[in-house]
């Protein structure tokens, strides 16, 4: 199990050329993420500028769960230059994903949450979330969160100092 290539379309955050890339196949709404997200953001904070983030969704609800309506409100926020701020504020509202919570945290980082609202009841971006989900399938990722450094799995916990430490030495490598 590899994760697919890294493209112009994946979410980054980072240096293109960091010599350590961490990605997480997440869905958020998945509550092993909710609890790894402090944890990862932790690590993210610690490695400023020496490590590249990428996050892909892997949301496991129904089609029309909300998990999917999250993963599309995050799309919408991209469109807009705006995927890391709607990411946090997904995996810190969790259990809060219905169309209006969804609105008001685009209205909270700076969107226009009309725009927002038709985005997703016109699931204009139900099409990308379903081909990140069927990449992800593809590559064999089956539950989240999945992490992988550099292209290799991450079996460790999803705790700040075993991941630092494996960070670490992929940096030492």
């Amino acid at each position: 199990m590899n994760p697919s290539p890294i493209t112009e379309h994946d979410h980054t955050d980072g240096p293109e050329e960091a010599r350590v890339t961490l990605i997480e196949y997440g869905d958020f709404e998945c509550p092993f993420c909710v609890r790894a997200y402090p944890e990862i953001e932790a690590v993210r904070e610690a490695c400023r500028g020496r490590l590249r983030f990428v996050y892909r969704h892997v949301p496991r609800s129904v089609d029309r769960g909300f998990a999917k309506q999250a993963a599309e409100a995050s799309e919408f926020a991209a469109s807009a230059g705006a995927f890391w701020p709607m990411h946090g504020e997904l995996f810190l509202h969790p259990d809060r994903h219905e169309i209006d919570h969804l609105v008001d945290y685009a209205a909270a980082i700076g969107l226009d949450p009309e725009a927002c609202r038709l985005a997703l009841i016109e699931r204009r971006f139900q099409p990308r979330v379903k081909e990140l989900v069927v990449a992800a399938t593809r590559s064999g990722i089956i539950g989240t969160p999945m992490l992988f450094l550099n292209e290799k799995r991450y079996e460790d916990r999803v705790e700040r100092g075993p991941l630092l430490d494996a960070i670490e030495r992929a940096f030492e490598s």
